[in-house]
């Protein structure tokens, strides 16, 4: 008898302790990390259907919260991506496009500095933040991330092709010789050309120590994979491991690198405080599938990477936090890149800024399931021109122009019009059945131009030697 009450009593002991540390989880300030990956397509995890590339973590990731169908970033490209992502705002706002496309070495701009970024609102707050990985909003010195409210860096300052190895994309502007690939500590560059069939696991290395050492704090981590970007790279763990080849084996160290952060917060007890979200830049670079199989793929939707057909600027998304995300759950809500500002910001009850317009909706009560619907209109810009809108489940192109094409974009009018819930392959246009939709989407797409101030672009300017 006394045995029996010593383990009833050993028993309610570890479920007090146990209610205890997750009540403990969530009284403190939540965590937020973000992983972007580079260049991934709509199609290229298992659990958005790829039938060859494994992703078991993604996929337990999904599982455990919520996958999004239909979530959107800001531009075809990455840089302008990228900027929206940690403003929350449409590059078109701060000036972060132009012929040029992306910053390059060369470039003699960055993100402007009075853009309120996700890691200097959280600072304000208290917050720890770090990058890891790939920056792309400027490299000269004063353009470096630790200028725009993080505390920490250890990564590339642009893409993974821009250094001496590797391909460089044609531009219809010359590029100068690229100085040898950097890889930055903060504000230093430690190495030059570094191997990056390493960079995958050296990257992982770094948020898992990032997360250990700011355990007692709340933090911000941007951990920004330079992959699947081009030229790819494997360690060789993964390398011929893929039934997909190179691409499929960059795509699922990936995976495993998404599997060790979340081991790290589970094991930590940190998972039920941290709010994890997935996804890509923007689509695949088909282009690179012609000769050397080293694009991804857009899945059922049409076109790619440098378009703004869906292919080129619908992701896969993928949300995880318990106790904070709607688990095991498939939302087909609109949602978009830019609405992680505002969402991260009231989560940490940051207020969010009064003077810069916001293109991002908090999407927290459509995280927890509270509400199935934030926003339903999404704008296709390439660099500063609308060529397309979303409004609920139609789509209409006021320009078309195929990734990468030499002709020139094509203006239509009356515009095309697609319905992506039925059409998600934008295969079969039904303007001439509903010109009262076309005249809807019209009136949308000029009051948006109209209330979009025009600024300078940013991405053309090149350092004088």
């Amino acid at each position: 008898m006394t045995s029996f009450f010593k383990t009833a009593g050993i028993f309610s002991l570890l479920v007090l302790s146990t209610l205890y540390n997750g009540r403990a989880q969530s009284a403190k300030q939540p965590n937020f990390i973000i992983i972007l990956a580079d260049d991934l397509g709509y199609g290229d995890l298992s659990c958005y259907g790829h039938p060859t590339i494994r992703t078991p973590h993604l996929d337990r990731m999904a599982a455990e919260g919520t996958r999004f169908t239909q979530f959107y970033v800001a531009a075809n490209v990455c840089t302008p991506s990228r900027a929206a992502l940690l403003t929350g705002r449409l590059p078109i706002r701060n000036g972060i496009f132009g012929r040029r496309a992306v910053f390059f070495p060369n470039s003699a701009n960055g993100l402007p500095h009075s853009e309120m970024t996700i890691a200097k609102a959280l600072k304000s707050k208290g917050y720890r933040t770090g990058i890891v990985g790939k920056w792309h909003l400027g490299s000269k010195p004063e353009f470096l991330p630790l200028q725009y409210g993080f505390d920490s860096y250890f990564g590339l300052p642009y893409s993974n092709d821009m250094g001496k190895v590797g391909p460089i994309p044609t531009l219809t502007i010359p590029l100068t010789n690229n100085p040898p690939l950097p890889l930055y500590r903060d504000n230093t560059v430690i190495e030059t050309e570094p191997d990056q069939r390493l960079l995958t696991k050296r990257y992982t290395d770094e948020v898992l120590k990032f997360i250990s050492t700011n355990q007692g704090k709340p933090f911000f981590m941007y951990y920004a994979s330079p992959f699947p970007h081009v030229p790819l790279y494997a360690s060789d763990d993964f390398r011929g491991k893929s039934k997909r080849g190179l691409y499929g084996d960059v795509v699922e160290e990936l995976d495993w690198s998404v599997g060790q952060i979340l081991k790290k917060l589970k094991d930590l007890k940190l998972d039920k405080n941290t709010f994890v979200v997935f996804l890509s830049d923007n689509g695949p670079w088909l282009i690179k599938n012609r000769l050397e199989e080293e694009g991804g793929s857009a899945g059922p939707l049409f076109e790619a990477k440098g378009s703004t057909y869906e292919g080129g600027m619908r992701v896969p998304a993928i949300v995880w936090g318990p106790g904070l995300v709607k688990a095991n759950t498939v939302s087909s809500a609109v949602a978009t890149s830019m609405d992680l500002f505002p969402t991260i910001l009231n989560l940490a009850k940051v207020p969010l800024p009064h003077d810069q317009a916001l293109d991002g909706q908090n999407i927290k009560d459509l995280l927890t399931g509270q509400k199935d619907k934030v926003t339903d209109l999404v704008y296709y810009y390439d660099s500063d021109r609308l060529y397309a809108i979303r409004k609920g489940p139609w789509k209409a192109h006021f320009t078309t122009h195929p990734s990468y094409s030499l002709e020139a974009p094509v203006p239509h009018d009356p515009a095309l019009l697609y319905n992506l819930e039925v059409d998600p392959g934008e295969r079969y246009e039904v303007g001439r059945k509903h010109p009262e939709i076309l005249a809807e989407l019209k009136k949308e797409y000029e009051k948006h131009r109209a209330g979009v101030v025009p600024v300078a672009p940013l991405l053309d300017a090149i350092v004088e030697k």
